[in-house]
């Protein structure tokens, strides 16, 4: 009996590893609808292919199924004809807010004003007038961990949830398209947000790669983050209290705590060269600072941040971001969000020292964004799958590496950076351009980090254009400069 059993045994034990081996891949989901688009009473026809693109490791086995939403104009010759590649950023972000905030055929609709929260059902949803479907095919990525895209077959997440993985996973997939859809002759710009504009550095370096050399034309880079010491506020970075003051001083006079009877383009002017000439060397002379430069520079900080000297003078002269947050609107109860510091909430703790309900410009609009992106893939798109779409995934986050070196190479944790990356493929590229769009209200990544960033680093600066808003970092979320950024980047791209 004992034999039998451990016969049986071993048989199961085959059979399971046999299923291993052999796992089916399930076929990719394609789903093709067509569409028309009126601007400026014409109309033009378009298609929408909304899919799951497979990747492959080296050796050719699959490793996941990206998900990616395609608009191509029908009425026209598409061999040449420019195609921009559109992602969100994260970590661990799908491309529903670049999507449904401003570039796909229709646009959620949340307060401009950033005075109210988005609510509860229905959401207000438009048809996008700033749709670029005129000057270029747009397609929408998720990378793999978001949206409805997922590891398969031999893949795992660590293949893909890195600085220079997922780099790799989004170039092959561009190759892949262009190669499926006959477009290695088009024009070619990449657009992303936060992350997305690091991950549009590290890609348009991955394109260069691999023996299939991809040329790009353009990246539109909307809140730039490629160096994060720039856009991470704590403690001892001091490059951070210099990069985000200009922002903060924006912050406090958009509510009305400062800079009283100047525009927003004088008073941050005004704070750029406090800066330089001022708040920096003392940042570097630290504990040597007199006192009475020390009460100076407080007063002048006070002036610009609308924070109290001794408030100043007790953060040592540094103001973290979390801490203005809470502190600029405290007697009034408020606490600023950060993605947009126009958005303000109440919090029950009017004694600590960040915000405790999270980002206030995130949770006041995030139900939105979602509800739109799931009605409209099933209602517009007529797409049906078997799992939820994730708007975000904190597991690719909270799992990132940001290693950006071979393994076994020497390495240290630093402040990710790709500006280098960048600088090289514009020198290597001679066509290459960068627009980069930047929000005075942005307290994530600060405009005046990007006035920083391609100040140094090797860019040639006559191919570099920087546009200025006054909103947070989705800029399209206040509907002025929505439409004044979908004109920017059609003047970028070109008419076509």
């Amino acid at each position: 009996m004992r034999l039998i059993k451990n016969t049986l045994l071993l048989f199961s034990l085959l059979g399971l590893m046999s299923l291993g081996f052999s796992q089916t891949i399930p076929a990719p989901k394609k789903f093709v609808t067509n569409h028309v688009w009126t601007d400026n009473g014409k109309n033009f026809t378009y298609r929408a292919v909304a899919q799951e693109t497979l990747l492959k490791n080296k050796v050719g086995d699959t490793t996941a199924a990206l998900w990616n939403v395609s608009y191509l104009k029908t009425d026209t010759q598409a061999a040449q004809r420019p195609v921009t590649f559109v992602f969100n950023g994260g970590p661990g972000s799908a491309s529903v807010w670049l999507h449904f905030g401003f570039l796909g055929p229709k646009v959620v609709q949340v307060d401009s004003d950033a005075n109210s929260d988005d609510g509860a059902p229905p959401y207000g949803v438009v048809d996008n007038r700033g749709f670029l479907i005129n000057q270029t095919d747009l397609v929408f990525i998720d990378p793999i961990g978001v949206g409805y895209s997922r590891v398969l077959g031999k893949g795992k997440g660590e293949d893909f949830w890195g600085l220079n993985e997922d780099a790799a996973s989004v170039a092959q997939f561009i190759r892949t398209w262009i190669t499926e859809n006959k477009r290695w002759a088009s024009p070619k710009y990449l657009i992303g947000e936060s992350f997305g504009t690091m991950r549009a550095a590290a890609v348009a370096k991955a394109l260069e790669e691999d023996g299939q050399d991809v040329a790009l034309n353009g990246l539109i880079l909307i809140s730039q983050a490629l160096d994060y010491a720039g856009s991470t506020s704590v403690d001892d970075n001091i490059v951070s209290y210099a990069t985000y003051f200009p922002s903060m001083a924006a912050t406090a006079q958009y509510h009305k705590k400062a800079g009283a009877g100047k525009s927003v383009e004088e008073f941050t002017s005004e704070a750029r060269q406090f800066v330089y000439d001022t708040y920096l060397p003392a940042l570097y002379k630290g504990n040597k600072l007199t006192e009475a430069e020390r009460k100076s520079i407080s007063q002048k900080m006070a002036y610009f941040l609308g924070l109290s000297e001794s408030y100043i003078l007790q953060s040592n002269l540094r103001v973290l971001v979390p801490r203005f947050q809470k502190e600029l609107l405290r007697n009034e109860g408020l606490t600023l969000g950060r993605l947009d510091a126009r958005f303000k909430g109440e919090e029950a703790d009017q004694v600590s020292e960040r915000p405790t309900l999270g980002d206030a410009s995130d949770y006041q609009i995030g139900a939105a964004y979602t509800a739109v992106a799931n009605s409209y893939f099933a209602d517009d798109l007529q797409v049906f799958m078997d799992r939820p779409y994730l708007t975000g995934n904190d597991e690719v986050g909270e799992k990132w590496r940001w290693r950006d070196v071979p393994e076994g190479q020497y390495w240290e944790p630093m402040f990710a950076n790709v500006t280098h990356r960048l600088s090289n493929a514009m020198r290597r590229n001679t066509q290459l351009k960068v627009m980069v769009a930047c929000g005075y209200y942005d307290l994530i990544t600060p405009f005046f980090d990007a006035e920083y960033t391609f100040s140094r680093n090797g860019f040639p600066k006559e191919r570099i254009e920087l546009k200025y808003f006054p909103s947070g970092r989705m800029v399209y979320n206040h509907h002025p400069d929505f439409e004044q950024l979908a004109k920017d980047i059609k003047a970028f791209i070109g008419e076509n």
